[in-house]
């Protein structure tokens, strides 16, 4: 019997990941989908927790840019982020998967306030929960809410699942031919290398809780299934190698 490599996991999504070929807004039948991805991979006994950005429906720094205060724009990209957290819930409730959201912003009418032991006790029950509202303070990304959310869990990885990036390349492989992919890196590789694939607070948390990244591509069905049973997909960012190293 195959033992899967991790068996607590938040999965980190792009708002994007849920607006289809649009780009923009929520594609019913673009969640439907995920949620059933998703499910295969809960059905097999995995924890999971996930968190999901609010750029199909608002980006706070661009709002700013343009004249909007900075705080009042990223608390309504916060919100942006509860709407797609519920869009997510109903459709893995609809395939059968028990799910909680659990929001940093106290909206009691449509959500559970964030509370770690509460998660923890979802999660163990076998329920699926959704962080949404991110850490509940500006200037903070999902990204960063992805990392710190899963050190509270203690979550053994993060999936961050791209839509059509199969991993992390020195360049960008839809401009540059030469690019090359790194199967593996290390988290200081990452924050050394200027590697834009989370930001830096966030590739910091997940260095000093030694949790692995793992970045893949979603659009590929079966992926996340591959990546908790430790197939060699995407690239793998951890604090191994600079275990070996001492």
């Amino acid at each position: 019997m195959v033992v899967p490599k991790y068996k607590r996991i938040l999965i980190k999504l792009s708002g994007e990941a849920l607006a289809g070929e649009k780009g923009i807004g929520i594609n019913i039948s673009t969640v439907q989908k995920m949620a059933e991805e998703i499910k295969e991979v809960h059905d097999l006994g995995i924890e999971i927790a996930l968190v999901i950005g609010g750029g199909n429906l608002w980006r706070g720094e661009p709002a700013a840019e343009a004249g909007m205060d900075r705080v009042q724009a990223d608390y309504t990209g916060m919100l942006g982020t509860v709407m797609n957290a519920l869009v997510m819930a109903d459709s893995l409730q609809q395939v059968g998967v028990d799910t909680r959201v659990q929001t940093a912003i106290a909206m009691q009418q449509v959500a559970e306030p964030y509370i770690r032991g509460r998660a923890l006790r979802h999660l163990e029950k076998g329920r699926i929960v959704i962080f949404g509202a991110g850490v509940g303070s500006p200037y903070f990304s999902t990204d960063t809410t992805a990392a710190l959310r899963a050190a509270e869990i203690e979550a053994d990885a993060i999936l961050m699942a791209k839509n059509g990036v199969d991993g992390v390349y020195n360049a960008d492989p839809n401009k540059d031919k030469t690019a090359v992919k790194f199967d593996e890196l290390t988290h200081r590789d990452v924050i050394n290398k200027g590697l834009r694939i989370m930001d830096s607070t966030a590739s910091t948390l997940s260095m000093d809780n030694d949790i692995d990244l793992v970045v893949f591509n979603m659009n590929e069905s079966g992926n996340i299934k591959r990546v908790v049973f430790g197939e060699q997909i995407g690239t793998t960012v951890s604090n191994n190698v600079e275990k070996e190293e001492d």
